[in-house]
């Protein structure tokens, strides 16, 4: 089991071949955390797919207005939507978009994120300063390196739940 220090800053999604616990910092990009953590509390993200995966990069999911698998599901529309939220202001700091950061997924304007994120597969230093880091996986990262690739994959893998530590 993974070390956690901060059950009510931590998640964990499950996924088909185990869980990933991710901490998240909301010292960094509190409004990204708060976001995320009522979202996940709120069954949201249960069932959403992860729609870009770019082997080498990244995999992006969250959209939880058209990415579920379980409700009205059309994968052409998934990653064009949000939550019924108002979007995010960018939180951006110095931390790195390394191996297993999370990211915020937004359009070309910083300020448009909403529920969709993305967890970098490898070192991605050209994002730096361009997205809101607001976590890193501490557990896992094997299952989220075995995410069917695609954009999008023909049959999306998805997070089966998503869970506040502190809740679960």
């Amino acid at each position: 089991m993974a070390d956690i220090k901060d059950p009510e800053n931590t998640v964990i999604i499950e996924l088909k071949g185990g869980n990933v616990t991710i901490e998240l910092l909301p010292d960094v990009a509190p409004q990204h955390v708060a976001r995320m953590k009522e979202l996940a509390r709120a069954g949201a993200y249960d069932g959403v797919v992860f729609h870009r995966v770019i082997d080498g990069f990244m995999a992006q999911t969250g959209d939880v207005a058209n990415g579920n698998a379980n409700k009205d599901f059309n994968l052409g529309r998934a990653g064009t939507g949000g939550s019924d939220m108002p979007d995010l202001p960018a939180e951006f700091s110095k931390l790195p978009h390394d191996r297993g950061t999370i990211g915020a997924a937004r359009s070309q304007n910083p300020n448009s994120a909403n529920s969709q994120f993305f967890i970098n597969f490898s070192d991605n230093a050209f994002l730096n300063g361009q997205y809101t880091v607001y976590g890193r996986v501490i557990e896992g990262m094997d299952h989220v390196d075995a995410i069917t690739k695609g954009e999008p994959p023909a049959n999306p893998d998805q997070m089966i739940s998503m869970k506040v530590a502190a809740d679960a």
